[in-house]
């Protein structure tokens, strides 16, 4: 096993590619924003894990070798389940319940690209947002601070940000949380109370325009049964690309 350079890391990034499926993975390796190990030598590895820093506990594997990638998820720690290639899911799955004695639960990524312009959901309470709202984000409860920037004003200012501000407060959030040469991934989130508004919809169009507008195509996952986030996807546009796997260890209760 190898734990990977910066340099490394940019050439692993190329290795990987930019897509919708990668466009997270990718972005970190080349800001220097992951721990990234690797079995084999670039750019011919046999298999790879990048660990986002900014969602370390859910690391990403590459590769179809599934004991490759079983002894780079033995040899680092912190790690909760992997994201990999449906074609080695339930072999990886078999070796970590074999070795560990721990069940196995397999989870379904569904990955979707906006391949038209995006369809438009104005509301009157949703816009972009600037660096006047640093302190509305900074105030904000956790879940709609947005992620994936080392601070507010650089999500502000290095990459996309829309919400739902209501009696000062925003209260639901859309973002690029990841940005490559060619696509941006967008993250969503609404607060409980806020849900069914159309919040989440009208702020992720606005961050899917600005996306589009600079040449790049967005890139949009969620969970197989996140029905509300399929639902946003779809009535946004997006079309469906690619599937990958969660491989989760099951801790015993």
């Amino acid at each position: 096993m190898t734990k990977l350079t910066s340099q490394e890391s940019l050439v692993l990034a190329d290795v990987i590619g930019d897509t919708p499926t990668t466009v997270i993975s990718a972005s970190r390796l080349k800001q220097g924003a992951c721990s990234a190990y690797v079995v084999g030598t670039l750019p011919g590895v046999a298999a790879a894990v990048v660990f986002d820093a900014y969602c370390p506990d859910e690391p990403a594997g590459f590769g179809t070798d599934a004991e490759a990638l079983w002894q780079l998820l033995k040899a680092t720690d912190g790690w909760g389940c992997i994201n990999v290639d449906n074609s080695c899911a339930e072999a990886l799955g078999a070796l970590i319940e074999a070795d560990t004695g721990t069940s196995i639960r397999y989870y379904g990524d569904v990955c979707h690209a906006l391949l038209e312009p995006v369809h438009s959901y104005p509301n009157e309470v949703v816009r972009l947002l600037t660096l006047e709202d640093v302190n509305r984000l900074t105030e904000a409860p956790t879940e709609v601070q947005g992620n994936g920037y080392k601070t507010h004003d650089a999500m502000l200012t290095e990459g996309i940000a829309a919400g739902a501000v209501v009696g000062g407060n925003i209260v639901a959030i859309a973002h690029t949380y990841a940005e490559t040469k060619l696509h941006a991934d967008i993250g969503v989130s609404t607060l409980e109370a806020w849900r069914g508004k159309g919040f989440a919809t009208a702020a992720a169009s606005l961050v899917a325009q600005e996306i589009q507008a600079k040449g790049k195509v967005p890139a949009w996952s969620c969970g197989e049964d996140n029905i509300a986030s399929l639902r946003v996807a779809q009535k946004l546009g997006f079309t469906e690309v690619g599937r990958r796997t969660y491989v989760i260890p099951v801790s015993p209760e």
